[in-house]
């Protein structure tokens, strides 16, 4: 697939370099250096620090967004008006109003847009939606997830702190994967409460995201997505009535990915643990990419689309209405 990445930072460089089999005929950012650093790391790639130079460009099938949020619908908007299929990042839009017209241009134009979901495509969480779907764990009864970083020094000045860029804090930025994971394991959410204050950095974004979510049938979700979490963390648990599914880890700082099964036995007490590890590079965004590809190739179904964004983004919504109080 002939592809453009606009876009050249951290995420733009690992979109880029996951789609080396395929041909990256441009890449675009306003730091026309960065967007130089990252041609030099993919042969052949053409360089401009206009995005929409991108969009003319007849060869292009497909374009991969991995800007600020503030331009990731208003880019896949104009790159479906293009007729260009479009891997946008989360969450695709600011807000679910601004996603709103181009899941209807997706929609009439019959163009594949992937949202960049892309912890669904880890080793370990991909396992262990396989597992349930086979029914090893159960029926589910709730999932916990724990998420987030530290940031670092200056982080306040960060686009992600400005709300105009960003359209919010923690809760849609590292937050929404885990609102997305929670979707993914247990279905729709009829009710979302929870608490995003701010609690360290001198911004006018949360810093933090606490969430407690429930499904039509009572299942529930407790989730806490942070910007203060000192040293980085990534911990998903999924209870089910047979066995217990806990995922750590996602590579690099966040320590080795790990799969662990809980079996609980029929006499209960203390159940058998299967350990499963994945220790090498990140292979997510190279299986998004191909999902993404699959999709526009030969209409395989999408493993989060625009719907996924929309209820993710719902979700995030209503808890940031309630920044300064529980409900």
């Amino acid at each position: 697939m002939n592809l453009a990445i606009i876009g050249c930072g951290l995420v733009g460089r690992k979109r880029a370099l996951a789609a080396r089999n395929h041909r990256i005929l441009w890449v675009a950012d306003v730091d026309l250096e960065r967007a130089r650093s990252l041609a030099s790391e993919v042969s052949g790639a053409r360089v401009t620090a206009d995005w929409r130079q991108v969009l003319d460009e007849p060869d292009v099938q497909a374009v991969i967004v991995a800007t600020p949020h503030n331009l990731l619908a208003p880019i896949t908007l104009q790159a479906l008006q293009a007729g260009k299929h479009v891997l946008v990042e989360k969450p695709g839009a600011r807000s679910t109003a601004e996603l709103e017209p181009v899941r209807k241009l997706a929609h009439d134009s019959r163009l594949v847009v992937k949202v960049g979901f892309n912890h669904r495509f880890h080793p370990a969480l991909a396992r262990a939606k396989r597992m349930i779907e086979e029914g090893v764990a159960g029926p589910l009864m709730f999932v916990r997830g724990l998420y987030g970083h530290g940031g670092r020094p200056g982080y306040e000045k960060e686009w992600r702190a400005d709300p105009r860029l960003s359209g919010g804090g923690e809760a849609i930025d590292q937050g929404i994967h885990l609102v997305d994971l929670a979707r993914w394991m247990l279905g729709d959410f009829v009710q979302a409460v929870g608490y995003a204050p701010t609690c360290f950095w001198p911004m006018s974004v949360e810093d933090n995201c606490f969430m407690l979510l429930r499904t039509s049938s009572g299942q529930c979700a407790f989730l806490h997505a942070s910007w203060t979490e000192w040293k980085n963390m990534f911990c998903f648990e999924i209870y089910g009535r047979k066995a217990k599914l806990r995922i750590d880890g996602l590579g690099g700082s966040y320590g080795t990915e790990r799969l662990t099964f809980y079996r609980m036995l029929p006499q209960m007490g203390p159940p058998e643990i299967e350990v499963s590890e994945y220790p090498g590079p990140d292979v997510s965004w190279a299986n998004e990419l191909q999902n993404f590809v699959a999709a526009v190739e030969k209409g395989a179904p999408l493993c989060g689309d625009l719907d996924d964004a929309r209820a993710a983004l719902r979700i995030v919504e209503n808890i940031r209405r309630h920044r300064d109080a529980i409900g």
